[in-house]
Parts: C-alpha cells; structure tokens; sequence
C-alpha cells in the first residue's frame, strides 16, 4: 500500500495549453479557432413561452460582451467571462432571430397545470415542445437548439423542482427509475426529429434575474446554491459550442504515443420493469469526439450484485465500438482502454478479448469503475488534493477525481469529496499510468468548466446515453454523435 500524487493534466487550448479550461480559452482561445473552417458563427433556435425567449435571448446579448467576475478570494476559481464574439476567447458569433424562435402559448401551459396527473404533465409538456421543434426543423434547421424553460411550465411539471442539481450526482444516479423524466424524454424525442440538431435545456434561474425558482431548494435541502452569472455563461456556452459542432479544448497527445480508443460502458434499466438490463457504451478519441455505440443484454448477478454482459453480447458491444470508431477516423486504433461502471467477470473479459483479436489490436485494457467509501485525511483545513492516489495493490487503487485544487487555491466542492474505485481486469500499463489518464478524462466535460468532475467521460456519457436510450425502441435509427445526448 502507498500514496502517490498525479499532478493536474495540462488541456491543449488554441495557441497554447493550461490545466483549467476557462483560464486556457480566456488565454490561448478555444482549441479549433485556428483550423480551415473554423465555426464562425453559431445559430441558436429558441423555443419558449414569449416571456422566457425575450429574457433568454436578452442574456444571449449580454453574454456576447464581457461579464465581470465574481469578488473572491480565489480568482481562478471565479474567472470573468470574456464574452461569446469573434474577438476574443471562443472566437465565434452567436445568431439569432424570430424566424429561429417559436412560442408555447401560455393557455397551452395553463392546460398542463391543469392535469392531476404527473406522468401525462410531463408527456403533453414533451409533446408541446416536439411539435414547435418539428415546426422550426422543417423550415430552418439551427446549429443548436434551446428550450428556454419558463417558470410556470416548471411549477406544473415540478412545484418542488431545484434548478441547481449537482450535475455529477445526477450523472451517477443509477438509471433504473420507471418515472418519467422530462429532460430525458424531450433530448430523446428531439434527436429522432428528421433533420434534428443537439438540444439544449435552460432553465430560468441561468438567463433571468427575476425568476424567483433558483430560490427554491429541494426539501432535503441539498440543492447548490446558484452559481454566479460568470460561471453560469461559461458553463452553458461551452455547452453550445460543442454541441455546434466545435473543439473547445482537447487532451494532451504524446506524439510518440499509441493512438487510443477509450470505451466507457455503462447499464440502463428499461421502462419496462420485467424486462432485463440493457448495455450502452460510448467511444471517445483524444479529441474527445464521442461516438453512440447501443449494446445488447445484460443481466443482474445475484452472486457479486453487479450487472454483466455475457460473452456474445461482450464481444459485439467492443466489436461495433472499434467499427465505428475505424468508420469515423478511417483507421483502428494501436490501443483499446475498456471502461466499465461494474467489475469484469471472466465472461466478458474472453468477450472483450475476442472483439479485440477480431480486429487485431495489440494492447488492450480493462478497467472497472465505482464510487468509493475509502477516504484519506491531510493535516491542512481544505480535503485531499485533487489527482492523490492510494494503491493498495497490482489492480486495485482510489484515485481522488475531486478534491483541493491548488490552480483555486481551496477545495471547489461543498461535500466531503469520495474516491474513485479502480480495479483493473487486464492492463499493460501501471496503475499511475492508468489513474493520469482517467483524471484527465475528468475534464472531457462540456456541461462544466471547472476542476471538479467526479466521473471519466467515458462512464458519465455512458450513463447520460442510458438516461436517454431507454425511452428508445431498440430498432430505432439514431445520431452517434454524443453531442445529441449530453
């Protein structure tokens, strides 16, 4: 048993790079502002009651210029916002105009509230945005999508609704509920559209001052409280840029190194109660550029109380992750990384293996991921540092993904920050090595720009996938991009 530390991964940024995101896009510009065709300008679709697309394309104007920072003691962790223009930081225009926006009456809303019945709020709610969205699809397809949520709309679907839940606890729930989720339903209703573009929710508290839900907590009183105006347009631009279609930031590449492909698999529960587990896995490249792969079967083991694939349904999820990953950069990677949120068992590492010799791949490796009880304590006042490591031995190891971070010089989150749990089932490198490149994936995370993500991409996108693939028949064609599911 020992302890170590892995520093903070640098990001590569435009010019240059940077172990924060908003210090590197503030500093070196967004990652592909520099490329032959550079995103430009972005066109964003409002849908919304007349009062929430005024207020949300009122803050889409005050975000093109630059909003102050927060007063603290901590200036890195509080940045100010340089502003969405072509100028600075994102070197991209935003655009929009009324033939972009379309309007939910407000007799529409009042009908929905008038519903005693929870699950049909949410549906008809779902259905009233499809149909502007269809609408706007039809004649102007946007870049990017919003659905600026007004307050009433959110008083029917949800009177005790907290607009500030902690986006790595929403992530981590386990996706095994039967009722019915409101984002979820519309993000997947929305990407089956013909001519669809990635969704974007906001709700009133980002864009409206007045609104009077981000005052709201939930009645066990866990809500975060409201983040400042500077960090709320960070987070949310980023978002739309990459779902634009652009790179804010990339990892860091070694040129020497062997190019890798990262697979996070992850498991949903169907609407269905009778029905077994199913798989998804989600195929990411340095870039970060995310690719659906949808699985087959799983099943519950009541002998380690973990979900598994058997070795068919393993062989075929790793099997079509590869195919698309050679269909999209036209060739295979030297190096396969397999991420699972529950542990390997002998059946599915002989899948995976088969997958891997199929296609004639040199290195692969397998690791399992799970949030963790183990803690360490320091003699300072703020938690361990974020990237300290306890080894217990060959396979095992805690990484600390959240903790202290000396760039904000304080510790980011409001709870005491759990480790993450990770076992390895095969692998060709150290657990260092391993526990590096996973910090670093911690940061592939386009809804947050701060140091603080608890998960890999590769498992958060799993299971954000798998928050959405349920409401989806099993033969219904969809997007790859991950972009339509984050």
């Amino acid at each position: 048993m020992r302890v170590t530390r892995i520093y903070e991964p640098q990001l590569q940024f435009g010019t240059s790079s940077s172990v924060d995101v908003r210090n590197g896009v503030i500093n070196y510009c967004v990652a592909d502002f520099d490329k032959l065709d550079p995103l430009g300008s972005i066109r964003v679709g409002v849908i919304g009651s007349q009062k929430s697309i005024e207020r949300f394309c009122a803050w889409l104007e005050r975000c093109k210029e630059q909003i102050e920072a927060k007063e603290s003691r901590q200036p890195n962790l509080f940045p100010l916002f340089p502003g969405f223009n072509s100028i600075t930081g994102f070197r991209c225009e935003l655009r929009t105009d009324s033939s972009l926006h379309r309007v939910i009456r407000q007799m529409d809303i009042d009908s929905i509230a008038r519903s005693n019945v929870d699950e049909e709020r949410k549906l008809r709610a779902v259905d009233m945005f499809i149909e502007q969205a269809r609408d706007l699809f039809e004649k102007r397809r946007p870049d990017v999508l919003v659905c600026a949520l007004p307050d009433e709309l959110l008083d029917a679907l949800d009177p005790n609704h907290s607009e500030t839940r902690d986006p790595d606890e929403v992530a981590e729930q386990a996706t095994e509920g039967y009722t019915i989720d409101f984002h979820d339903l519309l993000k997947s209703r929305c990407l089956m559209l013909p001519c669809a573009c990635p969704l974007q929710l906001v709700l009133p508290g980002t864009y409206d001052p007045e609104s009077n839900r981000k005052r709201r907590a939930r009645p066990d009183d866990r809500a975060k409280p409201l983040q400042d105006e500077a960090t709320r347009a960070w987070n949310f631009w980023t978002a739309i840029y990459y779902k634009a279609g652009g790179t804010p930031w990339r990892l860091m590449r070694d040129p020497t190194a062997l190019q890798t492909c990262h697979i996070g698999i992850g498991f949903y529960r169907t609407l269905d109660r009778e029905r077994i587990n199913a798989s998804v896995a989600q195929v990411f490249n340095e870039r970060g550029e995310g690719v659906i792969v949808r699985g087959g079967k799983a099943t519950y083991d009541k002998s380690d109380r973990e979900i598994h694939l058997d070795r068919n349904s393993a062989h075929d999820i790793v099997f079509d992750a590869i195919e698309k990953y050679r269909f999209e950069h036209k060739t295979v990677p030297a190096r396969v990384v397999i991420h699972k949120s529950s542990s390997f068992n002998p059946a599915e590492i002989e899948g995976c293996n088969s997958a891997i010799n199929d296609w004639r791949i040199e290195y692969c490796e397998m690791l399992s991921m799970t949030k963790s009880f183990v803690r360490l304590f320091r003699k300072e006042e703020y938690p361990p540092l974020r990237g300290t490591l306890l080894i217990l031995d060959d396979s095992v190891c805690h990484l600390y993904t959240r903790g202290s971070v000396e760039f904000y010089e304080t510790y980011p989150g409001m709870y005491m920050p759990r480790t993450l749990r990770i076992e390895a089932a095969r692998t060709e490198r150290t657990l260092e090595s391993h526990a590096a490149e996973i910090l670093a994936l911690t940061k592939m995370n386009w809804n947050d720009t701060q140091l603080d993500g608890a998960l890999p991409i590769t498992i958060r996108a799993a299971r954000q996938v798998g928050r959405i693939l349920k409401y989806i028949g099993t033969t219904e064609s969809l997007p790859h991009k991950y972009s339509f599911y984050m």
